[in-house]
């Protein structure tokens, strides 16, 4: 195995890794991440107990048990491009021998469940009810810059959502992946499922005008309208493709949650967002400590 260069993989001097600041002892094989720093510690209130607490910059990471079940819980900051670093640095944990600096001859497989909000597309999908993503559906461009392979439905649900939407006539060409089916088929009763669309900004990218102009109006409503046999778009937000991308090419078990706090179709906004996201997490925190 090669040598991975002190330039690629960075360690710092108490081992862990850089943007984490986690050691590999110090991570769970089951991880939740959420976006925001501060959600990290109402995650965790209800863990039975904590045994390692780290932060640097916008990455938080508790990790603890419930029950006997070890979990990790690490914020990812807003955006593909964080989770390109969470992603790396969660793998290279598990995957990579800090000591030596090569890949592991027998690699693990990680459960990585994110837990967030989103804005529904749907008309029929309430404020404050809960998305799982099937697939997620990038209109960013990060899995661009990694060597990638679709199964047959996810080659035929991007055709056919290229010819809907005519997006890449404006914007980069999307990409998608399907959800981790080991977590998926747990996720059913109390939750809705469809596909999610990540966005690179909150703006823009989501269809929001404030003094900017759009370059593509149309593509909320052609989001909307999109279908794909049993599939649609049930909601949009900016982590969920760059996850199920990631977590694909590096061999682990990913899906997404959200809370669902704004419906962009019928213009209404949670009355209380954090409410909702209390419920999401002792709903799928009980499924997943039973995983």
């Amino acid at each position: 195995m090669q040598r991975i260069a002190e330039s690629e993989l960075i360690i710092n001097q108490r081992g862990a890794v850089y943007h984490l600041n986690v050691r590999p002892e110090e991570l769970a094989h089951t991880i939740i991440t959420v976006g925001d720093p501060d959600r990290v510690k109402e995650v965790s209130k209800h863990f039975d107990s904590v045994e390692h607490k780290q932060q640097h910059r916008e990455f938080v990471t508790h990790t603890g048990y419930v029950g006997k079940k070890r979990i990790s819980v690490v914020s990812t900051g807003i955006g593909p491009d964080n989770i390109d670093i969470v992603l790396n640095e969660l793998d290279a944990l598990v995957n990579i021998d800090f000591e030596t600096r090569v890949i592991k001859p027998n690699l693990t497989t990680l459960q990585i469940i994110r837990l967030g909000t989103s804005g529904a597309l749907q008309a029929d999908i309430p404020v404050d009810g809960f998305v799982v993503s099937t697939h997620g559906l990038g209109i960013d461009n990060l899995l661009h810059f990694y060597r990638t392979e679709y199964n047959e439905e996810e080659k035929q649900l991007l055709h056919a959502f290229v010819t809907h939407t005519q997006v890449q006539d404006s914007l980069s060409y999307p990409y998608v992946t399907g959800a981790g089916s080991q977590l998926l088929k747990h996720f059913v009763h109390g939750y809705q499922h469809g596909i999610t669309v990540t966005c690179p900004g909150f703006y823009g990218p989501q269809g929001r005008v404030l003094r900017m102009g759009l370059s593509n109006p149309a593509l909320i409503d052609r989001l909307t309208a999109f279908q794909f046999g049993q599939h649609r778009i049930t909601n949009f937000e900016m982590e969920t493709a760059a996850i199920y991308g990631l977590g694909k090419i590096l061999g682990h078990q990913c899906l997404s949650i959200s809370a669902i706090v704004a419906n962009r179709v019928k213009k209404e906004f949670s009355k209380d967002g954090n409410a909702a996201v209390e419920k999401l997490i002792v709903q799928s925190l009980e499924i997943i400590s039973s995983l």
